[in-house]
């Protein structure tokens, strides 16, 4: 965050703040508030980037990121823009696209090592959670499983980013780790599993865009660099 100005990151404050109503609305079984609430979360994120992001070439990382957080706001919004469509697949669709963005954005675009050993783990995580929902899914057993699929490969190329990307994109796996338990083994979790849900989701949604926003000005003020050592 050092290599930004305070000035420029009230927008994830704000981001924030909508995060924070939306989560206590579910905590409180408040649905008149939750539910307009989750529809601004991904609006006010791409809020935050903008203003975070002043003075950085727009270029590929802001065009993979704004359009995976759109692709996010239809998941997030799947049963009340899709209302003739089943939600779950709508929901797996549109966050499907979303990862495929990020996909590319991490491995292609803002990697800046190879992947760390560790990130085996999320190779294993799709094992083991397929083999646990497996008795579960019965006609979403293939949708579930290649959406697992691009969800730890989003884990994995962030781990290949700076480590704001990187947390991101584990908060992310765990809260739809954490949904995929409430929506086909719901009798296994807690009542209070949508706040968890939200909550890490929120976490890894604004940490990859903080992360998207600090590697992008890393990039824009190396290549500065560049020219000015070449002139």
């Amino acid at each position: 965050m050092s290599h930004l100005p305070r000035s420029r990151w009230w927008g994830f404050a704000l981001y924030a703040a909508v995060a924070l109503v939306h989560i206590s609305a579910l905590a409180l079984g408040a649905d008149a508030v939750a539910a307009p609430t989750k529809l601004l979360l991904m609006p006010a994120l791409v809020l935050a980037v903008f203003v975070a992001g002043r003075g950085s070439s727009w270029g590929l990382p802001y065009t993979l990121l704004f359009l995976a957080l759109a692709l996010s706001w239809l998941g997030d919004g799947a049963g009340t823009f899709f209302p003739f469509a089943p939600e779950v697949p709508m929901m797996l669709l549109w966050f499907g696209l979303a990862h495929l963005c990020y996909i590319w954005l991490f491995w292609r675009v803002l990697s800046v090592r190879r992947p760390p050993a560790w990130a085996a783990v999320y190779a294993l995580w799709w094992i083991v959670l397929l083999a646990v929902l497996w008795p579960s899914l019965g006609a979403l057993l293939i949708p579930v499983a290649v959406y697992g699929l691009v969800l730890g490969g989003t884990a994995a190329a962030a781990s290949r980013c700076h480590p704001l990307i990187a947390w991101g994109g584990a908060f992310f796996l765990a809260s739809d780790s954490v949904l995929a338990f409430q929506l086909f083994m719901p009798d296994v979790v807690p009542a209070f599993t949508d706040p968890v849900v939200m909550t890490t989701y929120c976490l890894g949604q604004g940490l990859i865009a903080a992360g998207v926003v600090v590697a992008a000005r890393l990039r824009t003020t190396g290549a500065r660099t560049e020219t000015v050592s070449q002139g």
